[in-house]
């Protein structure tokens, strides 16, 4: 299964998204981007299509908003709603999902960095 790849513009419209506050961050991810609060993925980009990582109450309530399944091909990611389309053009419908993301991923443990293993 090959990874959908974002354009720049897929990019830009993803980080503009991102809310700025302490711990939040941008990282490369399988060729796409992903924003992490303290080590804990909340929102991600998979091509064109953007991903929050929410509570189960919070995923239901964005997949009957129009948000569907997220993640590559057939394989969607647990936890995770694809914001509708539609609202590629309108980035404050997303904000609210936006934050509650982050404030899912703000509440769990900080992730420790994992150590490079030494080549031999």
């Amino acid at each position: 299964m090959e990874m959908p790849k974002p354009t720049e513009q897929d990019k830009d419209r993803f980080r503009a998204l991102v809310p700025e506050g302490p711990g939040v961050e941008v990282r490369p991810m399988f060729g796409n981007l992903a924003a992490f609060v303290n080590g804990n993925i909340f929102l991600c980009l998979l091509g064109a299509d953007v991903g929050v990582k929410l509570d189960r109450a919070d995923a239901e309530a964005l997949t009957a908003a129009g948000g569907g399944p997220f993640g590559p091909g057939a394989t969607p990611m647990a936890g995770y709603v694809t914001l509708p389309a539609t609202w590629r053009t309108s980035p404050a419908e997303a904000e609210p999902w936006i934050a509650k993301a982050r404030s899912t991923a703000a509440a769990l443990p900080p992730k420790v960095a994992k150590k490079k293993a030494k080549k031999a």
